[in-house]
């Protein structure tokens, strides 16, 4: 299983906003500089955020993104899934399979793996917020190096 750097960008981009005073409105700009990310890129991420309702855009000359609802209530499994599609692909599932030949789907002792696999990922992301993440973050701050 790997995740896109869309899913690790917007991991970041979600825990800056977290981090944020409740009501700031963050800009496109300002994350892309802080965390030397292309504003193209950080822009397409956001608006599958904000078509999730991860993150709502506020329009006007003081305008930006700000998070939908509390990061206490964002799960990591609503952005992955936002971002990704799902925490884990079941490559048996129908919907998955009708673009994959296999010739022993009857027979298979595999699928339960997999199921189980998705249900244990979409258990742990789900139990996981955007909150907990940006309190980690913290505690593991001063470890970093300083942007100059």
């Amino acid at each position: 299983m790997r995740f896109t750097t869309k899913t690790e960008y917007g991991f970041v981009c979600l825990v800056y906003m977290a981090r944020k005073a409740s009501g700031d409105l963050v800009t496109v700009k300002e994350i892309a500089q802080r965390e030397h990310f292309s504003a193209t890129y950080i822009e397409k991420i956001m608006q599958h955020l904000r078509a999730a309702h991860i993150v709502v855009s506020h329009q006007g000359k003081e305008g930006g993104y700000s998070l939908a609802r509390a990061a206490c209530e964002i799960t990591l499994k609503d952005v992955i899934e936002a971002l990704e599609g799902s925490t884990f692909e079941v490559f048996c599932e129908p919907q998955v399979r009708e673009h994959i030949v296999c010739t022993h789907f009857c027979l298979c002792g595999i699928t339960p793996i997999w199921k189980k696999t998705k249900k244990v990922l979409d258990d742990f992301f789900g139990s996981m917020t955007l909150e907990m993440m940006a309190k980690d973050a913290r505690k593991i701050e001063h470890l970093m190096p300083q942007a100059g």
